[in-house]
């Protein structure tokens, strides 16, 4: 009897607390429908992790204390950062570059949109966090969960729980933080600018070189970042090249699916109550806010710098659709667009720059660690 009731006498109230989170995470998931591939294997790992002498973390194999499965995991994927390279494949094969190759200057706002990102760098050094672990929180402004884990498991792996939750959170919060953000800095005369689109075709041989020669500028400028890129890149090269269709639909479907369940549960090993609740996580959240906001304002300013000189007006919401939150950044931009003026269609320049922002985050995560890395 001693045993059976020994889980229920040693639990804390910490580790009902982060039961209680991951309950949160769940519902979030399931019942709000944010982010559930992840969110929904995050919450249940979150509970699993915070039983006491929980089996999913050490295991007695006779007789003798073992690793348990979620920590062989964590090793075999996040530690090699399997995982989020893995996810990268998958979401480089959903990408079609095209509206951001008949619209090149759209890159410009993918990296404008990631002026929160180090903004927030030195905002958390101010509030004491060392280097690495400000350039890791400030990552959460890219609004792209493996770019975050990816960062942070280098540079900062004690915040990886915090930074992981935030960046995922985050990005299913799209829809609610950037039209307030949007809304904040641009007038009701400026949502309504209309941009006229007129569609190009873009070569094949042009998607095929484009995700080559972004692989090769990103490994001069920043060869830390190739991992990202170069995984990103490959991605898009499956889907683009017309003869791995069986691999690209892979990629898409099956590999993101199954590396998704794994990253969801296997991050939950940093979200056990002693490493998660504290005054950090906290400030890490606010700072991902921070970030997050800074990083959709920055493009919007930069968009509005452009019209000084501009004949033809740029509708100043494209700019917060650079960052990497691909696509429910763009499809925002549009309702906003759509509520001011229903006639009003600027869909195609919000994907390039969306698209372009994902190029952005992963060359932005790349300078992070190329500076903060050694």
């Amino acid at each position: 009897m001693e045993a059976l009731i020994h889980g229920i006498t040693t639990i804390t109230l910490g580790q009902i607390a982060m039961m209680l989170i991951g309950a949160l995470l769940m519902y979030l998931g399931i019942k709000k429908e944010y982010e559930p591939t992840l969110l929904v294997p995050m919450g249940l790992g979150a509970i699993l992790v915070n039983f006491p002498g929980t089996g999913v973390l050490t295991q007695v194999v006779g007789g003798t204390k073992a690793e348990g499965v979620l920590d062989v995991l964590f090793k075999a994927g996040i530690n090699t950062e399997l995982f989020p390279l893995l996810i990268f494949i998958g979401i480089g094969a959903m990408i079609d570059f095209g509206p951001l190759l008949q619209n090149p200057f759209m890159l410009l706002f993918g990296a404008a949109a990631q002026f929160g990102i180090f903004a927030t760098v030195f905002v958390a050094v101010f509030f004491g966090f060392n280097i690495k672990e400000a350039a890791s929180i400030g990552i959460i402004g890219a609004a792209d969960g493996p770019t975050s884990i990816f960062v942070s498991n280098q540079l900062a792996p004690n915040l990886l729980g915090a930074i992981t939750v935030a960046a995922y959170s985050y990005m299913a919060l799209v829809p609610i933080i950037q039209p307030m953000a949007i809304k904040a800095v641009t007038t009701k005369h400026e949502r309504r600018i209309r941009m006229t689109y007129k569609a190009e075709g873009v070569s094949k041989t042009t998607k095929i070189l484009f995700p080559i020669i972004i692989t090769i500028i990103a490994g001069f400028i920043a060869p830390i970042s190739l991992p990202l890129v170069g995984f990103l890149m490959f991605g898009n090269l499956l889907r683009e090249c017309g003869v791995l269709d069986r691999l690209s639909n892979t990629a898409q479907n099956e590999l993101v699916n199954i590396v998704s369940i794994l990253l969801g549960l296997t991050i939950s090993v940093k979200l056990q109550a002693d490493q998660f609740l504290n005054i950090q996580t906290l400030m890490i959240i606010a700072f991902g806010l921070f970030a997050f906001i800074m990083d959709s304002v920055g493009g919007v300013l930069f968009a509005k710098l452009l019209n000084l000189f501009r004949k033809d007006k740029i509708n100043p919401m494209i700019g917060a659709a650079g960052i990497s939150a691909f696509p429910m950044s763009s499809r925002v931009i549009q309702k906003m667009a759509t509520d001011e003026d229903p006639q009003n269609f600027v869909l195609m320049y919000a994907v390039g720059a969306n698209v372009s922002g994902q190029i952005g985050s992963v060359i932005a995560a790349g300078l992070l660690l190329s500076f903060f890395g050694a």
